[in-house]
């Protein structure tokens, strides 16, 4: 059955079609999960919904089914400990028709070793360039972890990646089986709002995300930018980031109709990244009427390019100045076509879809 043809078909709501067949059903193995708040976790949630939406039936191995340690210098992230004792179990019972593998912690791990061990197909997806952020923590070379994310995807049927760029340097880097799953955004909840409400000193140049040393928030703090500057999120920089920069507005983590109110009432948005693989707070940033000032680089570069809906400047402060002048009308109209509903189509034309026989294993 064709994703469209589940897009178009009447379900029942007993988890089978009016011919009979039981609703095809997907396993997603993720470390990354609530209440953590990041682009990876956003994503997964909003794509299971959109597969309810075309009666798909979704689960998630998350955290949550096992007993967890928290990530050292990252305690909101909760590693999983043994989850391979559960793991087949959880699976069988499931009798999923596609097994997705969305990280490569522990349960992606455990997921990935049933597959093989099973004879399942699985795919995956390459979302966070823990390379790099390790790097940037502790000066170890990138290409020694990327020998390891070469071996966790080797066997997958499709590796899930969000750009063209990023095939391309996947691909050199000898990666394989590569297919593109692009990102959506929800566009009834980040949309213009009013900005009187938020009582800052204007204009207001924002970011939105984790607040880590591989987001590269100094960058964008040491500014010299009128008007204020503003944090939205959390993350293990956060407390000696309040003490170095006091005059900055950090508001903690905001999500649902609170972060786009604060999307919304900002004037740029500022994504000072060098090392995420896309970066969905863009979109959300665009889709709320607000220009983006952020490095030429892969994410951005994809994004917006050469688009005039955000500036791109090895200067960034450049970049700022340029993109405040943007007309945020101009914004909205470009992120009208991000739609989710196209972003899961590609999701579901990548799984390796098994018949009865194999599910059974």
């Amino acid at each position: 059955m064709t994703i469209t043809e589940f897009s178009q078909a009447k379900w029942t709501p007993d988890s089978r079609s009016q011919n009979g067949h039981r609703k095809r059903r997907v396993l997603v193995a993720t470390d990354a999960w609530k209440p953590q708040i990041n682009g990876v976790v956003r994503t997964l949630d909003i794509l299971g919904k959109e597969l309810e939406k075309i009666d798909i039936e979704i689960k998630y191995l998350e955290p949550g089914l096992f007993s967890t340690l928290p990530l050292p210098s990252y305690p909101e992230i909760k590693l999983a400990l043994n989850p391979w004792w559960h793991t087949p179990d959880i699976i069988r019972e499931f009798g999923p028709d596609a097994i997705h593998i969305a990280t490569e912690g522990p349960i992606g791990l455990a997921a990935r070793r049933y597959c093989l061990q099973n004879g399942r197909a699985f795919t995956t997806s390459f979302h966070t360039r823990f390379p790099e952020y390790i790097h940037a923590r502790t000066g170890l070379p990138p290409h020694w972890f990327y020998k390891y994310l070469q071996w966790f995807h080797g066997p997958t049927s499709g590796l899930m990646v969000t750009t063209s760029t990023l095939m391309k340097e996947l691909e050199g880097y000898g990666f394989a089986n590569l297919r593109l799953w692009e990102r959506g955004v929800d566009l009834d909840l980040f949309r213009p709002q009013d900005k009187s409400w938020l009582k800052l000193s204007r204009p207001i140049w924002s970011y939105v995300g984790r607040v880590a040393v591989e987001k590269n928030l100094e960058a964008f703090l040491d500014l010299d930018l009128p008007g204020s500057k503003m944090i939205v999120g959390d993350g293990p920089q956060l407390a000696s980031l309040k003490e170095q920069y006091p005059h900055v507005h950090f508001t903690g983590p905001k999500t649902g109709q609170e972060l786009s109110a604060y999307y919304a009432a900002s004037d740029c948005f500022v994504f000072p990244s060098k090392t995420d693989t896309f970066g969905l707070v863009i979109l959300e940033a665009l889709a709320s009427g607000v220009p983006v000032a952020a490095y030429p680089v892969q994410g951005p570069n994809n994004i917006i390019g050469d688009r005039p809906v955000g500036a791109l400047n090895e200067d960034l402060r450049a970049a700022c100045m340029a993109a405040l002048q943007i007309d945020p009308a101009r914004c909205r109209e470009y992120a009208l076509r991000f739609s989710w509903s196209a972003c899961t189509e590609q999701f579901v034309g990548n799984l390796a879809f098994q018949e009865s026989s194999a599910r059974a294993a």
